[in-house]
């Protein structure tokens, strides 16, 4: 088994693989998805993947979008086709600064300048430490079951050192990619999103989680997350935010928008919106619906400047 995803064997039948190419940026070789064309004046729209998934997640979104912005999608570092960070550079390359500060390597290369990211999960995250950070200034972020704030209690005391201990063995990998080859594993991880995938959603998940270099990248990312000062950060957040939850959502509580909706405040452009039956991955069960949702908010935000 490959330390690594490989596309001339893994990717032959990726979703989209026609709009699939690799950049180098930022010592990173990144495989990056671009929907529409740039040069018909289209803003842009940035898609950002969460924790453990890949470009595959925006399969059903991208498309929907196109007609209406330039889309460009990515694998994080660590990701599906994406490397991983070189030597002892992992620390600070999956940590959410270093994420957004690779992002920014990224759109500056393809000489991006997104009028919308949308976020999902700790892709979110990503897209408002851009902002706070002013990497970039778009007209509107959307979070898609946006993870903001750090985990309380007993989880939140155990988590972080577990996963940089499980992250830190190079064999955890190994064994969680074994494990997630019995299919029953595979479907216990996805229930418990709340959300309900058909067989190719299952199915690309599988690749992903079953292979050694993308779950190392997936635990390397949640050993160096940390959003103690997201939550200090959120009340300067200038850029619009349209936070989207599945009320479903067993991964992050629809409870935990409220509270970010409190931090940011009433001066805050924010809105909270949600989706009735739909799960942490609610953009790949309905893409219809959050599609519709996204552009209704977009044409909110940039009416209003």
């Amino acid at each position: 088994m490959s330390n690594r995803l490989i596309w001339e064997q893994d990717g032959l039948d990726w979703p989209h693989r026609e709009v699939s190419h690799f950049v180098q940026a930022g010592g990173l070789r990144w495989h990056v998805q671009q929907f529409g064309v740039q040069t018909a004046g289209l803003p842009v729209a940035v898609l950002i993947h969460g924790t453990g998934a890949s470009t595959h997640s925006w399969r059903g979104l991208a498309p929907l979008l196109a007609p209406h912005f330039s889309v460009m999608t990515m694998d994080l570092p660590g990701h599906g086709f994406t490397s991983g960070p070189a030597g002892g550079a992992g620390a600070t390359q999956l940590s959410l600064p270093g994420m957004a500060q690779a992002m920014n390597v990224l759109l500056h290369t393809l000489g991006m300048k997104p009028s919308l990211v949308v976020g999902h999960s700790a892709g979110a995250a990503i897209a408002v430490r851009m902002c706070l950070d002013g990497l970039i200034s778009p007209s509107l972020v959307i979070s898609l079951n946006g993870a903001f704030l750090p985990l309380g209690g007993l989880a939140g005391q155990v988590f972080s050192p577990v996963a940089k201990l499980m992250a830190a063995t190079p064999l955890v990998p190994r064994l969680f990619s074994w494990s997630a080859s019995d299919p029953t594993v595979l479907r216990k991880l996805v229930d418990g999103t709340g959300s309900l995938l058909d067989a190719t959603g299952l199915a690309l998940y599988g690749k992903l989680i079953r292979n050694p270099g993308h779950a190392a990248g997936a635990l390397g990312m949640m050993a160096n997350w940390d959003l103690h000062t997201m939550v200090r950060d959120l009340p300067r957040l200038e850029t619009a935010i349209g936070l989207v939850v599945g009320a479903n959502d067993r991964t992050i509580s629809p409870r935990q928008a409220r509270r970010v909706m409190a931090l940011l405040g009433s001066a805050a452009r924010a809105t909270l919106t949600t989706l009735p039956g739909l799960g942490h991955l609610a953009h790949e069960e309905k893409p219809e619906v959050v599609a519709a949702q996204i552009c209704r908010q977009f044409l909110a935000a940039y009416a209003t400047g």
